[in-house]
Order: C-alpha cells, then sequence, then structure tokens
C-alpha cells in the first residue's frame, strides 16, 4: 500500500487513511517517555499493523498494546540479545513480514537498544522507516533556553572516571552544550563531577519529562549537587542534565603566570586538570587555561 497520507493541510486530515506497515520493512518507532498521550496517531496504525513487534522489555511494552487493543505479542530485543535477535528479524523481513521496533520509553537506538539490528536490516537491503515521537532528548532541549547554538549528545556518561575525561576532556572547551542522560542515584555525584571538569557554567536539570512530577530547572553547575540534595524528590526520576555553554565562550588568552604554570604542568597532567590547578592558583579563566593547555599538549609544551 503506498502510504499516501503524508503531509496536507489540517483540513485534509481527517481524510488520511491509516498507515499499515508494509512487508519486508522494519519499523522504528518512538513511544512515551512518560504521559501515554505522547503515542502519534501513526505510531498507532504501525504498532497495530506490524506483524512483529520488537520490544526492550516486554513487560513494558505489553500494557501500552493492551490499552490500544493490540494483541500482537512482542519479541524480546534488548542490549544482551541484540545481536542474536537481529539476525532472527532479518529473516522475518526476508519472509515478507513486517517489523516495528520499540524501546521502553522514546525513540529506539538513541542511548537504547536499535541501532545495531537498523545496521544489519540496511546491510541485508531491507527498508528502515523511521516513525518520529518522544524524545527525552529533543523534549529537555525544547524547554531549555540554551544559550548555545549547538549542542554534543553525550548519552550515559561512562562509569570509569577515566573513560569519562577522555569523552569530556575535548569537548571541554568548545562553545557548545553537553547533554548526558543519567540515573537518580548517580545524578549528585554526577553533577558534581561536571562541575569539577567544565567549571563556572549554567545546568538545565530537567528530570521525569512529561510526567506528573515533571521538573526543568535552570541552576548554577557548581550549585546543582546542594540544589539537588536540598530536597528529596529532586533525585527521583530520569534525567537528562543540559550543561550550556561558557556566558562568554570566545577565545581568551592567559595571564603569562597562568602560562609559565601551563608549560610547567601539561608535561605531566592531562590538559583538563593541569587548567583546574593553574586556575586555582592563579586566578584565571579556567575554560581559557583548558584552551590554552590543549593547544601546549598539541604542540608537544
Amino acid at each position: 500500500m503506498t502510504q499516501s497520507g503524508a503531509g496536507g493541510s489540517s483540513t485534509e486530515s481527517a481524510a488520511i487513511p491509516p498507515f499499515r506497515a508494509e512487508p519486508g520493512a522494519l519499523y522504528v518507532v518512538a513511544t512515551p517517555i512518560g504521559n501515554l498521550r505522547d503515542l502519534t496517531l501513526r505510531a498507532l496504525d504501525i504498532l497495530a499493523s506490524a506483524d512483529v513487534i520488537a520490544a526492550e522489555d516486554t513487560r513494558v511494552t505489553l500494557p501500552l498494546l493492551r490499552r490500544h487493543g493490540i494483541t500482537t505479542k512482542p519479541w524480546s530485543l534488548h542490549a544482551h540479545n541484540e545481536a542474536e535477535q537481529s539476525g532472527a528479524i532479518v529473516a522475518a523481513l526476508g519472509q515478507g513480514r513486517s517489523v516495528a521496533l520499540v524501546t521502553d520509553a522514546g525513540t529506539p537506538a538513541l542511548s537504547d537498544p536499535g541501532a545495531r539490528l537498523v545496521r544489519e536490516v540496511r546491510a541485508a537491503g531491507f527498508r528502515v522507516v523511521p516513525i518520529p515521537g518522544a524524545s527525552a532528548l529533543a523534549t529537555a532541549l525544547a524547554a531549555a533556553g540554551l544559550r548555545a547554538a549547538t549542542f554534543a549528545f553525550l548519552g550515559f556518561l561512562p562509569a570509569q572516571d577515566k573513560a569519562r575525561r577522555a569523552l569530556v576532556e575535548p569537548l571541554a572547551a568548545l562553545p557548545m552544550a553537553l547533554m548526558v542522560y543519567e540515573a537518580p542515584h548517580r545524578v549528585r555525584a554526577t553533577v558534581q563531577w561536571l562541575h569539577e571538569m567544565l567549571g563556572e557554567r549554567d545546568l538545565v536539570v530537567a528530570r521525569e519529562l512529561t510526567k506528573v512530577f515533571e521538573t526543568i530547572a535552570l541552576v548554577p553547575l557548581r550549585e546543582a549537587a546542594a540544589w539537588l540534595a536540598a530536597e528529596s524528590n529532586r533525585e527521583r526520576g530520569e534525567f537528562v542534565l543540559i550543561v550550556d555553554a561558557p556566558v562568554d565562550s570566545a577565545p581568551i588568552g592567559v595571564p603569562p603566570e597562568a602560562e609559565r604554570w601551563l608549560r610547567a604542568l601539561v608535561a605531566e597532567l592531562p590538559p583538563a586538570r593541569a587548567a583546574r590547578v593553574v586556575a586555582q592558583l592563579t586566578g584565571a579563566a579556567r575554560d581559557a587555561c583548558y584552551a590554552r593547555a590543549l593547544a601546549l599538549k598539541d604542540a608537544g609544551g
């Protein structure tokens, strides 16, 4: 069936027929991140007509399907079985079946399973069709009011400090916002670590997005840990943390004293740590120290 309903004016929308999942196609379907009414009509059409529904956790997806009268029993596809299940899904597509992929909440393959499946389906020559909808990433950005014109999405930060630093240090001096997902039991430690790495910036804390206790707050990064600790409810739920770009992102120089310290330290310490020490010793801007430490490191000191 040709999907002729795309586009059109609002007055024409009543005449748009339901969409149907087509044979041999994988549909990547966004589901609500909290508010159950944030499931699009097209997503409902696809879930209702797909031969197979692959779900990150069938226990989460089944109630959503039942709520809308969808009786298809979902297959399990999660981080630990994605390699095995990808082959089974490619085989199903080869048999002319249609497949809808969902995760527990939001858009698949964004810090959730799905990217490997999409690659394998495309490599096998089958269609991959995105069905857009809810995304914690886009929802938080829309309400953040950032100064930064660009951002980097880092997903969940690595657990090991060395890996976290390797990820964040190259981005610390750039004039962009940094976005991460975080779980409640780690959120306070994470904002403390981000302050140590990034210095004086603004932080947007977005939690429980689209749910009853949704919170979107702007706090100085240096005060974020205390702000979270001030009320127990602030540490509950799933978090999107957005560190805005520095207020003054323009490259600036460092004073001669800071330059001397930086030259002495970059041979022994990572750039971020050298910049932090020099900023504390001299009062120079940490962002400027970090940018200069990177340049010195690249030049061999």
